[in-house]
């Protein structure tokens, strides 16, 4: 089953295609991205899912991982697992989001490298780049000056992770096919309303709808509001990354064992102001106060908008609007406001 919007695409650029008979791993399969992305490969007829819940399967223990990719051998691999968090659960523990992380990534990739899985699609995060970049954010800015302080440790986990996959391409190149994604913010149901760890979007609708119940007057909200952030959909996501793994392959960058920029960005193209973004939500969730800002708290990196024309110019492009999304993810967190992830 494919759709419409890839009719066409070229697909010279790809050595592998996953077929309906292949075996897929899913790490992270209970996450925000790697529950989207089991939901689109069921969508498009794919049954043959491997998965493991983190009490199965630590992917921080080496030899777990190797006797299960050993045993498993999967065809194809999505590699959704980390340990994430807001701003405040980053910059309280650098040591583990960097730690936790890295290990995680080093694991799955080279257990799956040396067992020969055909296709490998890791999922990085477009905090990778500088805190002071042009925008949009291109591939190749990163690495061209300091990062955040505040997701430091999270950032270099995910960039020692996509270098780890292009240095496999460019040393490797008839064994390995590893493609690295770099998303913007995400978002959507089953996201983690933690009211300490969670990300902006399910902590804001979190934030107004407690107001809203209390008939509070005011909500007070981190920073100027002067920060500008891009965010997609996790089926926009987990759309692309299905895309990217029928249609681009990792060697696509690197010629003559040359290491080149064989990342991907996914986004939407547009961003807006975190004042902005908290209208909408308190306007979908029927907050009519006041909105006060916390100048004594951070506003992270300034701006953060992805540059996407290399994804969009292999023809695919997102089809959830913000608002549309917001409202998904509002009823959801209204379902499960209680079961959130510390």
């Amino acid at each position: 089953m494919t759709d419409p919007i890839y009719t066409g695409v070229e697909r010279m650029h790809t050595k592998h295609r996953m077929q309906p008979e292949d075996k897929i791993y899913i790490a992270g399969h209970n996450g925000l991205v790697g529950s989207a992305i089991v939901r689109k490969l069921q969508k498009e007829g794919f049954h043959n899912i491997v998965v493991r819940s983190h009490s199965e399967l630590d992917l921080t223990d080496q030899k777990a991982v190797n006797d299960f990719f050993e045993k498993e051998r999967p065809d194809y691999v999505f590699m959704a697992a980390a340990k994430v968090g807001g701003i405040q659960a980053n910059r309280e523990a650098l040591d583990q989001f960097m730690y936790v992380n890295t290990m995680i990534e080093f694991n799955t990739i080279m257990a799956a490298f040396r067992t020969g899985v055909k296709k490998f699609c890791f999922l990085g995060s477009g905090c990778i780049y500088p805190r002071e970049c042009p925008q949009p954010i291109k591939e190749e800015y990163l690495l061209t000056s300091p990062l955040e302080i505040t997701n430091e440790g999270y950032a270099l986990a995910k960039i020692s992770g996509l270098k780890l996959c292009e240095y496999l391409n460019t040393h490797h190149p008839e064994q390995a096919d590893f493609i690295a994604v770099m998303p913007c913010n995400l978002y959507g149901p089953g996201d983690n309303y933690h009211p300490e760890h969670s990300h902006v979007i399910p902590a804001l609708l979190r934030k107004f709808n407690e107001a809203k119940v209390a008939s509070k007057h005011e909500v007070i909200m981190w920073g100027t509001g002067c920060a500008m952030r891009e965010f997609l959909h996790i089926d926009d996501v987990a759309d692309a990354c299905f895309f990217l793994m029928q249609n681009y392959s990792g060697d696509r960058a690197v010629e003559a064992n040359v290491p080149g920029v064989s990342w991907v960005n996914i986004g939407c193209g547009s961003d807006m102001t975190m004042r902005e973004l908290a209208k909408v939500i308190a306007h979908i969730v029927g907050f009519n106060g006041e909105i006060v800002y916390d100048h004594i708290h951070p506003d992270g990196t300034p701006r953060k908008l992805l540059d996407s024309s290399k994804l969009f110019s292999l023809g695919w492009r997102p089809s959830i609007t913000l608002e549309e999304g917001l409202k998904q993810t509002y009823a959801d967190y209204l379902v499960n406001k209680d079961n959130y992830r510390s």
